[in-house]
This record gives structure tokens, C-alpha cells and sequence, in this order.
């Protein structure tokens, strides 16, 4: 299949990607292209607060989809190579997840590089989990599904934060979702195809992935570390069932679905789903095609098939 054609248009009048990352200068940019609130998806309430924490206080968005005494919980990490990416460039991918699973969706507004050193981010990722646990009761948690998820590098703290949660004996996770998740961030073009066939010309492109995590790099995350890499942990018994959603035209394609086959592997129920014509950040930036939508309601699905 070809790349689709609505994604092929955008991508045509997408300027050349700058000599220079500057954050500040692209994270202004993304800012400007968040829709205004009265043009975002209706739910029952959002609300912006703050989750006092083990590590501090991280802000949240919380997203009520209806009026109900209970919830399922879905705490959400937004992408953005660990530099870019915020509560308000991910808001309508928040705001579908509710509305799709039904759940009440925490959004998180981790620190990011290069201004917060490694793990701050990841830490406030997995301390934010904890302390819904912890609010359960004011949060109207039901006390049964909580599940994780992200997309990009937000997949990359998923996975990262359901590996901690189960090696310190945290089990109140039950699902994790990644969509097309960066888990192998030493980015050997000898090691995936993907990383070949995808080298240019679909949006995000192979020579870039090291420029544009090279914040994160900096400020001290080793890719060869397990919590940087994911895909580097040796054992992967245990972990929650995962739902990994790939694209075709993404560079980082095949790791996503090689850590779904160890997940099977080690006895872990693992879903890959790959979707054809898509390129990386597609549930951000066109979930508005009804073929792309699609993977809010496999999420949805997903968290409700029995024995998952």
C-alpha cells in the first residue's frame, strides 16, 4: 500500500526540517497549532490540576467523558521526543481516548529535556500512576482498569513504567497501550528494516531520529539503559497485556513489532496492530481520517476483551 493520500498532502507542503533544533522556536510552533477550546471535542468536564507526588508536583489534566459514580482510569504520557509535546498539543488525542474507551483519562505534564535531567521525566510519568492509586477514591476510580498509555516517546515511558511498576511490585496496572512507540533508541539502521525502508520521505525520517533525541541524550539518557531503550530488557515476564499500534511508513516500525513478539514470547498477551498508509504520529496528527480514528475504538476494544 502507498502512503495515504491526505498525509501525502500535508507532508507536500511541509517546509524542510531546520539546520538547527532549537526548542523553544518549535515548541512555539506547536503551541500556535492547538485548536481553540470551543472547537475541541465536548466532554462531560476536563480540568486542569496538579498531582502532588513522590517526586513533586507534576501537573495533570483530568477528562470526565460522561456524568458516572465510578470510572475505569487511563493515565495518558503525550509524545514529543521527550523535548516537545505538552497537555495542550495532546489534548484532542486525550480527549478521543475518553470518549472512545469510556475511561476517565489522566493526561501528564511530565518534565522534558534538555531543561530536566534524565529520569525526571519517566519519573514523573510513573509517580503520577501512583498517586491515582493513591486518589482512587476522589478520582472515582472504580478500583479496576488502569491502564497506561502513550504514543512516540510517551510509548517509550509506557513500556518503561510498566517494566518499574512490576519490578517493584506495583500490580495495579492492567493494560498498556503504546502507539508507535520509540523503544530502541540507539537507532542501528543495520537492525530494522524499517529504519531503511522508511529511511525519507513519510515525516519523520531515519537521519533525524538522532538530532531530535539528542535532548534527551544530553541530559543523561543512555540508550543502552533499558529504561531509555526499552526494548534492551532482558526479561520481560509479568508485564501488563500491551496493545502496540504501528505504522507502515515508519522508520521505527519494527521495533514496535519486535517487542510485541518478545512480549508473546516471554507469556505476555501482546496485540500489534499495524496500520497500512500511516506514517509515525498518525493517531496525533490525522486521527481525523476515519481509518486512523480506528485506533481509539482497537483501544477501546482492547481494554474490554475479557482476559485482557
Amino acid at each position: 500500500m502507498t502512503l495515504h493520500p491526505a498525509i501525502a498532502d500535508v507532508l507536500s507542503t511541509l517546509p524542510a526540517p531546520p539546520d538547527s533544533l532549537d526548542p523553544a522556536v518549535l515548541r512555539a510552533i506547536e503551541e500556535s497549532q492547538v485548536a481553540p477550546i470551543d472547537e475541541r471535542l465536548p466532554l462531560h468536564t476536563v480540568e486542569d490540576a496538579t498531582a502532588h507526588t513522590r517526586v513533586g508536583e507534576v501537573p495533570i489534566r483530568i477528562y470526565t467523558p460522561v456524568e458516572a459514580d465510578a470510572f475505569g482510569l487511563l493515565v495518558y504520557f503525550h509524545g514529543g521526543a521527550f523535548f516537545l509535546g505538552s497537555l495542550d498539543t495532546h489534548d484532542h488525542v486525550a480527549r478521543n481516548l475518553a470518549v472512545e474507551t469510556g475511561l476517565k483519562v489522566i493526561s501528564v505534564g511530565y518534565r522534558r529535556a534538555p531543561e530536566a535531567k534524565f529520569p525526571a521525566g519517566l519519573d514523573d510519568c510513573d509517580a503520577v500512576v501512583r498517586w491515582v492509586v493513591e486518589q482512587g477514591e476522589s478520582l472515582g476510580w472504580d478500583g479496576d482498569t488502569l491502564a497506561i498509555a502513550g504514543d512516540s516517546s510517551g510509548g517509550t515511558f509506557v513500556a518503561a513504567v510498566a517494566a518499574t511498576a512490576h519490578d517493584e511490585g506495583f500490580d495495579r496496572i492492567t493494560h498498556q497501550v503504546l502507539f508507535y512507540p520509540s523503544l530502541d533508541l540507539d537507532f542501528d539502521v543495520d537492525r530494522y528494516d524499517s529504519l531503511r525502508e522508511n529511511a525519507e520521505g513519510y515525516g519523520v525520517e531515519t537521519a533525524g531520529l538522532k538530532p531530535f533525541n539528542a535532548f534527551y541524550f544530553d541530559s543523561g539518557a543512555d540508550p543502552a539503559d533499558p529504561r531509555v531503550s526499552p526494548i534492551k530488557r532482558g526479561d520481560l515476564t509479568g508485564l501488563p497485556p500491551a496493545l502496540i499500534v504501528t505504522a507502515e511508513f515508519d522508520p521505527m516500525r519494527d521495533e514496535g513489532e519486535l517487542y510485541g513478539a518478545r512480549l508473546n514470547e516471554a507469556g505476555v498477551k501482546a496485540t500489534v496492530s499495524r496500520y497500512a498508509g500511516a506514517n509515525h504520529g498518525f493517531v496525533q496528527n490525522f486521527s481525523w481520517i476515519s481509518e486512523f480514528h480506528r485506533a481509539f475504538e482497537e483501544t477501546a476494544e482492547f481494554l474490554t476483551r475479557p482476559g485482557e
